[in-house]
């Protein structure tokens, strides 16, 4: 976006070639020291997801808690595409602490899929678990997976987590992402817009629930929420254990007044293995500490356990956070 916006002030001509580079020589200077976060510590970016899901407002509430309760630490939290895009960030630590989801994070650290080598990171915390909603509209006539054969149908924005799950449950279901669909790559705000004037039909989102653009989508079309759970031993025969069964439960969006059965994955907050030892005890301890006050931003941060938090398979613990757990018992 900045390249974009240096171009067309180029093409104002030579008359604001002053400004132009000024705007330059900030924008080296913003880039410069953002990239002391690791060694410095004082400057922390968080990346997140799109600004319609779970991990964009938990991020922000997270930044904020740490600007507030790390001293000499500012913390901001970046809008992604998420979990494969957050891990890459990572890799290069162009970020320095990410959200991301336990099948993608299991890919990066092992080099595989999406990632040409593996990722050196290491984890933080399992913070609460990712649910894949598969949507639609009750005049669709779409009621199961087997259902979107010919549709148009989104799969999430690329390079993000629910793209690696929407494919991989396709696939499971026998449908050819590539020659059996009308395959779209919209984030979830963009999804809802879709739905809604019929440019797609149904959109794969993994996230946490409630998540924002659906239970907006639901108070204006009656919204049907296809189940995934049939394909749960299919992913886990290939993938690991890190697919798990869940449920939504009746009410959590307006109108959808049955559980329905489908595939989970946690989500895991991490960080490259650089990172101060110091620092990542101190984010651990934060998440906990302030946990009354990140579930106020969004209720999924009541989800975090000190039992569950350290299970992050197949990633390992920071050290920093492993001396917390070990220390809170």
């Amino acid at each position: 976006m900045r390249r974009g916006v240096s171009a067309g002030l180029h093409h104002w001509g030579q008359a604001v070639s002053g400004v132009v580079l000024a705007l330059t020589v900030l924008w080296v200077l913003a880039a410069c020291s953002a990239g002391e976060a690791p060694g410095g510590g004082d400057r922390l970016s968080i990346a997140t997801g799109g600004t319609g899901g779970v991990y964009f407002v938990y991020g922000g509430a997270l930044a904020d808690q740490i600007t507030q309760n790390i001293e000499g630490v500012e913390a901001t939290a970046e809008s992604t595409s998420a979990s494969v895009d957050n891990m890459l960030l990572i890799a290069d630590e162009s970020s320095d602490i990410a959200f991301t989801l336990a099948d993608t994070a299991g890919d990066a650290v092992e080099g595989r899929e999406d990632f040409e080598e593996p990722v050196p990171a290491q984890a933080l915390a399992q913070l609460y678990t990712n649910y894949t909603q598969i949507v639609t509209t009750s005049g669709s006539g779409i009621r199961s997976v087997e259902d979107l054969r010919g549709r148009s149908v989104s799969l999430g924005s690329p390079g993000s987590g629910t793209e690696v799950i929407a494919l991989r449950v396709l696939r499971a279901a026998g449908i050819d992402p590539d020659s059996d669909i009308d395959r779209q790559q919209l984030g979830v705000d963009e999804s809802v817009d879709g739905v809604r004037d019929g440019t797609i039909d149904a959109f794969f989102w993994s996230g946490g629930l409630p998540t924002g653009a659906v239970t907006d989508l639901a108070t204006t079309d009656q919204i049907v929420l296809l189940p995934s759970i049939d394909y749960l031993d299919a992913l886990r025969e290939q993938f690991g254990e890190v697919y798990q069964e869940a449920t939504i439960p009746a009410g959590t969006y307006e109108g959808v007044d049955q559980d329905v059965g489908v595939i989970g994955v946690p989500n895991y907050l991490v960080v490259n293995e650089s990172m101060d030892e110091e620092m990542a005890y101190d984010i651990t301890r934060l998440l906990f500490d302030q946990q009354d006050a990140l579930a106020q931003a969004h209720p999924e941060a009541n989800n975090l356990n000190r039992d569950t938090a350290p299970q992050v398979p197949p990633l390992e613990l920071h050290p920093g956070a492993q001396r917390y757990y070990d220390e809170a018992g």
